[in-house]
């Protein structure tokens, strides 16, 4: 009995069907697979945080400084402010920095309100004049200097000196021991946990990292004549990093 074209169709079409669930079945089962493996994998890590930190010796300074002055009118206040800091910058130059080394960092002119009664007992702001501020940043390359310029500061009339930092020039230097110093930490504690739960320890599959690099704490400074320079210690620094690291166990 001859088959018809029709049927001999419809029976490539049912083949091409059967044959594409397989494939089908076998691709969902080779992802399930993949995903329960990757799964494995993130579970059966160690995963630990590491400490590591330095301690340097800063090589350089900045101190901020500059003067602020009140007035009734804003040309007042600020031939006042300007007459100062010229003496204040200029004493800086006398002393021997370099222009570069003078930056300023804030500059601002605002109205100063003062309250006043009324008669019926409430209050009024009113306005009673201008105040204008100017900060310069310095920066000292020679700390055994920051004392003597400190006293030059107040000499000259800066009304404003103060945040002391003391800085390290070269911190990522520094930071790169710090780190290696971490992950050492980190390694320890994962061969110590492995070892306790009987597992051997593999790769390090990934590493995240928080360092922590803070300038010795601001020095406040008040600008007052002292019969002597202030005594400043820079002191030292603790430059330190924090890691987590995840390692495989070794199948």
């Amino acid at each position: 009995m001859a088959i018809s074209n029709f049927a001999i169709r419809n029976l490539k079409r049912a083949a091409l069907a059967v044959v594409g669930s397989v494939v089908a079945l076998a691709l969902s089962a080779h992802a399930q697979a993949e995903t329960s493996g990757q799964k494995s994998a993130v579970e059966g890590r160690v995963i630990v945080t590491g400490d590591g930190s330095v301690t340097v010796t800063p090589s350089y300074a900045q101190i901020r400084s500059g003067v602020t002055t009140d007035a009734k009118t804003v040309k007042e206040a600020a031939n006042a402010n300007t007459k100062l800091m010229s003496a204040v910058m200029q004493a800086l130059l006398n002393f021997g920095l370099a222009q570069k080394d003078i930056q300023t960092s804030q500059f601002s002119i605002q109205p100063v309100y003062t309250s006043q009664s009324k008669l019926n007992g409430s209050t009024e702001s009113k306005l009673s004049g201008f105040r204008v501020t100017n900060q310069v940043r310095v920066t000292v390359r020679d700390i055994s200097q920051v004392a003597e310029i400190l006293d030059r500061l107040i000499t000259a009339g800066a009304t404003d000196v103060g945040n002391i930092v003391f800085l390290v020039s070269d911190s990522e230097k520094a930071l790169d021991q710090a780190r290696e110093n971490a992950l050492a930490d980190a390694r320890r504690k994962a061969e110590l946990y492995a070892r306790v739960a009987g597992v051997r320890l593999g790769r390090v599959a990934w590493i995240t990292e928080t360092s922590n690099y803070m300038p010795v704490d601001p020095t406040s400074i008040f600008a007052q004549r002292q019969e002597k320079p202030v005594p400043i210690e820079p002191g030292e620094q603790t430059l330190r990093a924090n890691i987590t690291v995840g390692f495989d166990i070794a199948q």
